[in-house]
């Protein structure tokens, strides 16, 4: 099967198809690659030119437990669900992950007070390996951490994985299992009726989708447009939430900190939120944030200066030599608050869609088991989903430092001289690499989308070295 991305032209006319999905962040590419399974016509629209180009491309990239979910929301449920598929498919895909455990450290004594309480919350979320240090405990296991903590609640399970692989990957399987990719595809407008398109013999459309790319017509919805699933649902006739954009801002340092922690480290979390973390990454970074502060503008993403004197400020307490390392980067990403602490998941039978809305910091760890939920509400309203099959296998490049990168393997630079020629040098990027890339099912559309693939230009010169090169093989291998 010939997979189907396509990213400009007008879409493909006389298709009507079982299935769409708008939206193609890490949940939109789940669902798609959990409904091609099925032998439906599906197809993911996506408004900008590549997969986990929103909110899921600037994450804190941790793949919880669902330890201090909501006990019995929809959330803790699936986040505790959605962790589990999510492992045992990165193990199978290449997806990195390392299971470096997390850490909420009691600043004060007020805070200390609180760890047992979240002890017990975590035990009423089904996890019950968490465990309550003292201070000299805490100190002998994170010897880099600021003076005056009293103790910490550890989780020993927490992980961090790499938050650009996961969409692809669901992407990558589902264009090979035939989900019609379509890129670049903004919907300006849905006319929602009993026949508001052609009928191909399995059923009149329920909707027309008047896109930037011209009309699509399909018999189910999937919205699962993060920021916008709000006007999306008001297309649709729906208004049962608005999306508020929180920026959260995050401070990338070099790879030279990383050996100043070993675990996640969380503050105890209050009625304004989960703070400002420290935590490693798969790629040999530390991370610091996120800050959190609501917008009225859905594509804010700048940093701001209070935002990183704030998270300074925060990391001093926590980390204080971090502070002496080189910043390698700073970003923002937005979150789709709801003003409501759960999910907002929703069937809607006279409408034949799905929503998919409030999906926050936890849509990467639950976007597998959100994906089964969805079909599941898919099926409750009439789609006959079919007898499932087995998806195409897909093993993902690893960008991950704690397994081997090609750059140190003789078997595949013995095959093919390209995966030992570095081309950027900060990452230890491969031109054999590149060039995979942007011959893969799902290639950039952007220099940024190369980088999230390879890595090249995201070291700590950000590109000053090798730009040139990198945009000469990226434009060379554009149509």
């Amino acid at each position: 099967m010939t997979p189907t991305v396509t990213t400009s032209g007008d879409l493909p006319g006389g298709v009507t198809y079982d299935v769409t999905v708008i939206g193609g962040g890490v949940v939109g590419a789940a669902v798609a690659r959990e409904l091609a399974k099925y032998p439906l016509r599906t197809a993911l629209v996506e408004a900008r030119d590549d997969i986990g180009e929103g909110t899921s491309k600037a994450n804190t990239a941790i793949l919880h437990t669902g330890f201090d979910a909501v006990p019995g929301s929809l959330e803790a449920r699936l986040v505790r669900e959605g962790q589990r598929l999510l492992a045992g498919y990165a193990t199978g895909t290449g997806i990195p992950v390392e299971r470096v455990g997390a850490l909420l450290v009691a600043w004060d004594e007020e805070q200390h007070a609180l760890l047992p309480g979240l002890l017990a919350k975590a035990e009423r979320n089904g996890y019950h390996a968490g465990r309550l240090w003292g201070a000299e405990e805490l100190y002998s296991r994170e010897p880099h951490l600021g003076p005056g903590a009293l103790g910490a609640l550890e989780v020993p399970d927490e992980s961090i994985i790499c938050p650009w692989t996961t969409p692809l990957a669901y992407a990558t399987q589902a264009a090979l299992a035939g989900v019609h990719l379509h890129l670049g595809c903004r919907v300006l407008s849905i006319d929602s009726g009993p026949h508001s398109g052609p009928d191909t013999g399995s059923g009149a459309a329920r909707h027309t989708l008047t896109t930037s790319r011209g009309p699509l017509h399909t018999r189910y919805l999937v919205n699962a447009a993060g920021l916008y699933a709000d006007e999306i649902d008001r297309l649709l006739g729906l208004d049962t939430f608005t999306v508020t954009p929180r920026r959260g801002e995050l401070m990338v340092f070099d790879k030279l900190a990383r050996d100043l922690v070993r675990h996640i480290l969380l503050p105890v979390p209050t009625a304004a939120g989960k703070g400002v973390l420290v935590a490693p990454t798969v790629f040999g970074n530390v991370l610091l944030g996120p800050t959190s502060e609501e917008l009225d503008d859905k594509t804010d993403t700048a940093s701001s200066a209070e935002g990183l004197h704030l998270l300074r400020e925060k990391g001093r307490r926590i980390l204080p030599e971090l502070l002496d390392e080189e910043v390698t980067a700073v970003y923002a990403g937005l979150r789709a608050a709801t003003g409501q602490e759960d999910y907002r998941i929703q069937a809607h039978p006279d409408r034949r869609c799905v929503t998919l809305g409030g999906i926050r910091s936890t849509g990467l760890t639950a976007s597998m088991a959100i994906a089964s939920h969805a079909t599941g509400l898919l099926d409750g309203i009439g789609l006959d989903l079919g007898t499932p099959r087995e998806l195409p296998a897909v093993t993902m490049p690893n960008l991950g430092e704690a397994f081997p990168r090609p750059y140190l393997r003789a078997d595949l630079i013995g095959r093919d001289p390209a995966y030992g020629t570095i081309v950027c040098h900060c990452e230890r990027v491969t031109l054999g690499e590149i060039r995979d890339a942007l011959a893969a099912t799902v290639p950039p559309g952007s220099l940024d989308g190369l980088r999230r693939r390879t890595r090249a230009r995201g070291g700590r010169c950000q590109g000053f070295a090798c730009g040139p090169a990198v945009r000469a093989l990226f434009e060379g291998a554009r149509p």
